[in-house]
């Protein structure tokens, strides 16, 4: 995809947003890597996972059809996990990201395990009696823990069906966390009643945890020692069966496994995508990335929004807006590595934590171009806070080393932004002083053609055509005593 100044701001000829024939599978497996970062694994978690798991069904013959729904329910096994960052950031007073990673190695089922977890993991770096206090507030609310993982499960079922997987695949999304002996969440199913797919989910992602933080050893003793309370008995001996294969091992172990995981799809159910298909992958992830924060419930959507009407007045095509779209619904992406703590903050950032924010455009331009068809436009949607004057991050990028895309997608960004509130702006601005501030930054730091396209739109228009996220995102009302109206940290 090329890219153009604001000197040469004509459309690009729709042949240049032509869709090659992608495999499904490779656009999945790539993004999944933004479910790591938000779970705190490495990436390459899931796509890990998913191997295991396709070699377990392997070895018990699971028929190809259900291979197919194993092998994307595996993938999209944390779909729903940006939904309760929040509330685990709000809970436990720390870093989502390292609780949630932590929770993958603890058996918390038992509850002098839980606590002692809870006095260990509260609060972090504060002092005694504050620790003291969310921990006393923590434990007066017991069904908090089910409440997480009932709406992580339901969530990224939904995700799942909405991205046009089988019920199959959702359900083992919905049942990754049932246990064997009925203790396990959201729904107690224990045995048989857990779908077959949910109980080698379950299986294969606590194996590859272990696996990649302890080893192989530490990983086949842990599936042994939890068999017939968290896994079912078969599949553990299951797995236990290719304990010896060195080669598998060692194919997990690699640091990208996603060519390996490939040859793991059955053949006959592969599938390559098209435009509807990858219209629907942005918006099932711009959900994803919009449920991590309930500041930004809408925001993804907001830009997209945004960013069609300005292209539409200069002239681009329904194809172009089309293709540039997914851009938008996929600009902050990277956010969903960034913990809470940080997103949520009502005051000032520190220098750090700033420092933390800025690299979420390295994470989307990263993730994005691991995708065939998203990697055109990777750099230009990690640009949206790049500023003309070179001001902006992560790369101070100056005015003609912007494309027009990404300057529209910058002002279609912060007209977003300003028209909604934040943990540090109690209210949302109204029209006309949105328009004030963008005006003074026009043609020093923001495009004003760009700008002059959205304000024609909202002259002609009157608003933005706002349809928001299809999955119910927790969109709580908070309000903050900080007053800031720029959206100097984020958007």
């Amino acid at each position: 995809m090329s890219t153009r100044t604001i000197a040469n701001h004509q459309p690009l000829p729709a042949d240049e947003f032509e869709i090659s024939s992608v495999a499904l599978a490779d656009v999945v497996t790539a993004l999944s890597y933004a479910l790591d970062i938000t779970e705190g694994q490495p990436a390459g978690h899931s796509t890990k996972s998913c191997l295991i798991s396709m070699r377990i069904a392997r070895e018990i013959g699971l028929p190809t059809s259900a291979q197919s729904a194993l092998f994307y329910g595996t993938l999209l096994k944390d779909a729903g996990c940006s939904s309760n960052a929040a509330k685990v950031c709000s809970l436990f007073g720390a870093d989502d990201r390292e609780i949630k990673q932590s929770f993958k190695i603890h058996d918390l089922t038992h509850p002098g395990r839980a606590l002692s977890y809870m006095v260990r993991n509260v609060a972090p770096g504060k002092s005694l009696r504050a620790r003291a206090a969310k921990l006393i507030s923590l434990v007066a609310q017991p069904s908090a823990g089910k409440q997480l993982i009932q709406t992580r499960c339901s969530r990224g079922a939904d995700i799942a069906r909405k991205l046009g997987f089988s019920r199959d695949a959702a359900a083992a999304v919905r049942t990754l966390d049932e246990h064997w002996n009925g203790h396990g969440e959201p729904d107690g199913l224990a045995g048989e009643q857990i779908p077959l797919l949910g109980r080698i989910a379950c299986l294969a992602q606590t194996v590859e945890v272990y696996f990649s933080t302890y080893g192989l050893i530490a990983a086949l003793d842990v599936a042994q020692a939890r068999s017939k309370t968290w896994f079912d008995p078969d599949l553990v001996a299951a797995l236990q069966s290719f304990r010896n294969d060195t080669t598998f091992w060692q194919t997990v172990d690699q640091p990208d496994a996603r060519a390996a995981l490939s040859e793991y799809e059955p053949a006959e159910k592969r599938m390559s995508v098209d435009d509807d298909r990858l219209d629907a992958i942005s918006e099932g992830f711009a959900d994803v990335i919009d449920a991590k924060s309930p500041w930004t419930c809408k925001h993804s959507f907001g830009v997209a929004d945004g960013l069609v009407a300005i292209l539409g007045q200069l002239g681009y095509s329904d194809e172009q807006r089309r293709y540039w779209r997914r851009a938008a619904l996929l600009h902050d992406i990277g956010k969903l590595g960034v913990s809470n703590l940080i997103l949520d903050k009502p005051d000032r950032l520190t220098h750090d934590e700033f420092q933390q924010m800025k690299r979420h455009v390295d994470y989307t331009r990263q993730i994005l171009e691991l995708v065939p068809c998203f990697r055109g436009f990777a750099a230009d949607a990690a640009a949206h806070h790049e500023k003309l004057d070179g001001s902006g991050y992560s790369l101070g990028l100056t005015e003609h080393q912007l494309s027009l895309e990404s300057k529209a997608l910058c002002v279609a960004d912060i007209f977003d932004a300003l028209s909604a509130k934040r943990p540090y702006r109690k209210n949302h601005l109204p029209l006309d002083q949105v328009l004030e501030i963008m005006s003074g930054e026009a043609g020093s730091k923001i495009c004003p053609v760009s700008f002059e396209a959205l304000k024609m739109h909202l002259e002609t228009q009157g608003s933005l055509h706002r349809v928001g996220p299809s999955v119910e995102l927790a969109c709580e009302t908070k309000t903050s005593t900080g007053e800031n109206p720029l959206p100097v940290r984020e958007s």
